[in-house]
């Protein structure tokens, strides 16, 4: 495929999992693990070995099972985690350990007491003790976003120089705006001498609404891994959404990126993670939303029925959703009642459609939205009232 490939980290089975409500058992963490792995996506952030016996059991059991998809765990840039991750994870076949350290002030002042230098000293010896166990290492930056740049160069320097494969650059509490983001990751594409040596990720919370686009300005400024979740899960406000970024991505070929995910699939495995994580999806979300693909204005009905193109730039059979709908309320216009009518087998004619446009309006101004139901008992009566009169 032409471009260059854009991998795809999935936490939705760690950070998704921090959503209040969404606790998985293992062998729903398993069932998910073989979804995404169908789904084509290059990671699978499993869990957090060292926060409980029943994480450390989920990692090891994805770990067997999985045979395609990287299985990584998350760890602090504290040896005892990394010790529980590196078990963990000893049975997959392609494995990662994901290590890292606060490195804004922040971070480095409020959370850890500490001073750069000692937090970059931790930073390069995670990386060391993690390189004993597998030799994919991922280092994260926590805090990047709000981290100096000069400062993020050095960190980012030296752990790659001790053997990280991959550095994650969190925008960890969405603050970042995409212009932002997308110059973080330029400066330390063209001020790390060795960051040919590793792949730049992006992990963006959505606290602002700007997830999805703080990944995406990444990856044009030169990251290669994007860190999301299915449906947007996540601490707080959520992640980046895998559906949305896998999406932008393929509409914008002129971006000359591309990934491996089946979009297909996208719809089916929303619905999975909304039933077995038990939480619903916003009618309103982008791609797997219920409303994605449905117009209830008459203006965008009468464009959408001349060409679908006029207001769907995605086609609902490209990311596995159930056909587009046409949902009659009082916004509706005269096109759509008479599209909906021929598809019950009602054939009228214009002067047919303006005399039940009338009766229809009054129906949709008593109600949120218009059912077939009602549809053909006003077809069935216009049709009674013409025979009466011929």
């Amino acid at each position: 495929m032409a471009g260059e490939k854009i991998h795809i980290f999935d936490t939705t089975l760690r950070d998704g999992e921090q959503v209040p409500g969404c606790k998985l058992v293992t062998n729903e963490k398993l069932t998910l693990a073989l979804k995404l792995e169908e789904l084509g996506v290059d990671i699978i952030e499993a869990g957090f070995p060292i926060s409980s016996p029943g994480d450390f059991a989920s990692v090891t059991e994805i770990s067997k099972l999985i045979t395609k998809a990287t299985v990584c765990a998350l760890s602090r840039a504290v040896q005892k985690d990394i010790e529980a991750a590196g078990e963990a994870i000893k049975l997959a076949k392609r494995s990662r350990i994901h290590t890292g350290i606060g490195t804004s002030d922040s971070h480095i002042k409020a959370k850890f007491n500490a001073t750069r230098e000692e937090i970059l000293e931790r930073a390069i010896q995670a990386v060391k003790w993690a390189k004993a166990y597998t030799d994919d290492v991922e280092f994260y930056a926590e805090d990047a976003g709000r981290t100096d740049n000069d400062y993020l160069a050095r960190v980012v320097e030296a752990v790659i120089k001790a053997g990280a494969t991959v550095v994650n650059i969190p925008d960890t509490t969405g603050y970042c705006l995409p212009h932002q983001y997308g110059e973080k990751i330029a400066f330390l594409m063209n001020h790390v001498p060795n960051i040919d040596k590793a792949i730049l990720s992006c992990h963006c919370h959505n606290d602002l609404g700007l997830a999805t686009a703080n990944s995406i300005a990444g990856a044009i400024a030169g990251a290669r891994q994007i860190e999301c979740t299915i449906n947007g899960l996540g601490e707080r406000a959520g992640n980046t959404s895998l559906e949305e970024v896998v999406m932008v991505i393929k509409q914008h070929k002129e971006l000359g990126l591309y990934t491996d995910i089946n979009a297909m699939l996208l719809n089916p495995m929303s619905r999975l993670v909304s039933e077995t994580m038990r939480m619903p999806v916003q009618p309103n979300k982008a791609i797997v939303g219920s409303n994605a693909f449905s117009h209830s204005s008459g203006i965008h009905q009468d464009g959408f029925l001349k060409d679908t193109t006029t207001y769907e730039i995605i086609a609902p059979e490209e990311v596995g959703a159930d056909s587009s709908k046409i949902v009659l309320t009082a916004r509706s216009g005269r096109s759509a009642l008479a599209h909906r009518f021929r598809k019950l087998n009602f054939e009228f004619d214009r002067n047919d459609i303006d005399i039940l446009y009338e009766q229809f309006l009054r129906v949709a101004d008593s109600k949120k939205e218009v059912e077939d139901s009602d549809l053909t008992e006003l077809a069935f009566q216009h049709q009674k009232k013409a025979l009466a009169t011929a």
